[in-house]
């Protein structure tokens, strides 16, 4: 099987719901970090651009992949396209961008980006000549347009809730939520993933340059501090603000290439990609997705989670977190 290499990486600063970035569209997110990697190595030869988008119904919509490539120094001959598996489109669109290099491509830049900060409300057009009552919504999280057979088979708690429910079922107490999420912060604090950052320049309102250039989102924090946070979801609940994502904005983007462009452009592989796989689960516990899905690979492959050097698993809510790491033992 064709070797795919991860070569090279930028991301943006994470920035808060309404923060640093709350200015910056995502597509001009998206092309930063493309012209980040540019800079690495000016002389690359790239073959497509796979970013995933969970929005895509404002700014970023109709396929913000090839607007950031229109944006950025590509040639506009490059093609792109834009993946959207929730919380997921960024992982999926490093998978997509693996299997086109086994499939005989040399170099994909493969990403994420979002602006929940930008995400627009939205409105449905009547269906009948003179409707008053269409249905609005804010589309920066959640469900919207729901089929009414959807909700009545599955219901449409949110994630918070669902997050609740995991913990429910898994016996998740909220004392190892908080730990988790102080665990979590302490590694961020030790600047794991501090490199990638690639700066971003704003103009202020007085015109001087403004340069962001690091996280908002994560603060320093104690367990004690956690456990004072209240449980908004559900009465005798223990998901909180503090072991729960955020609301951000932000890009980020790598380069993947096969062995042959490794040597061609001299590039220094960082991690060697190995196969994948994707489950679907019950909605109203989100997030166990990845449970069922290294079942899956384990059974294609026979590969086990302890056979992996890095797993990359999305970190939305501790309790979901959890339950995925004390499935793999």
């Amino acid at each position: 099987m064709t070797e795919v290499f991860l070569c090279a990486s930028r991301r943006t600063p994470i920035g808060r719901y309404g923060g640093a970035l709350a200015s910056l569209r995502a597509d001009d997110m998206a092309a930063h970090v493309i012209d980040g990697l540019l800079d690495l190595h000016p002389g690359l030869v790239v073959d497509e651009v796979i970013f995933g988008c969970a929005n895509q119904a404002g700014e970023d919509n109709r396929n913000v992949a090839r607007m950031a490539v229109l944006l950025s120094r590509l040639p506009e001959s490059v093609p792109a396209m834009t993946v959207n598996r929730l919380c997921a489109s960024g992982l999926d669109a490093v998978i997509c961008g693996a299997r086109a290099i086994r499939d005989g491509a040399d170099v994909i830049i493969a990403g994420g980006v979002e602006s929940m900060t930008r995400a627009p409300f939205v409105m449905a057009k009547p269906d009948t000549a003179y409707g008053r009552a269409p249905q609005m919504f804010d589309t920066t999280i959640g469900w919207r347009f729901v089929n009414a057979r959807i909700a009545a088979a599955y219901g449409v708690e949110s994630m918070p809730e669902t997050a609740e429910n995991v913990a429910a079922d898994h016996g998740i107490s909220r004392v190892d939520q908080d730990a988790y999420a102080v665990r979590s912060q302490s590694r961020y604090d030790a600047g794991w993933h501090a490199a990638d950052i690639l700066p971003v320049t704003l103009t202020a309102r007085k015109g001087e340059a403004l340069v962001v250039q690091l996280d908002e989102h994560p603060r320093a924090t104690a367990l004690e501090k956690l456990s004072a946070l209240p449980a908004p979801f559900r009465a005798d609940g223990t998901v909180t603000a503090g072991n729960a994502a955020g609301l951000n904005d932000g890009a980020c983007a790598m380069i993947l290439a096969s062995a042959t462009a490794v040597k061609r452009y001299a590039l220094q592989p960082i991690a060697r990609l190995g196969q994948a796989d994707s489950a679907g689960g019950a909605p109203r516990v989100m997030g166990l997705g990845p449970i069922a899905a290294q079942g899956r690979l384990s059974a294609r492959t026979g590969l086990t989670p302890s056979d992996f050097d890095v797993i990359e698993l999305n970190e939305a809510f501790a309790a979901q977190v959890l339950a995925c790491t004390r499935a793999w033992g």
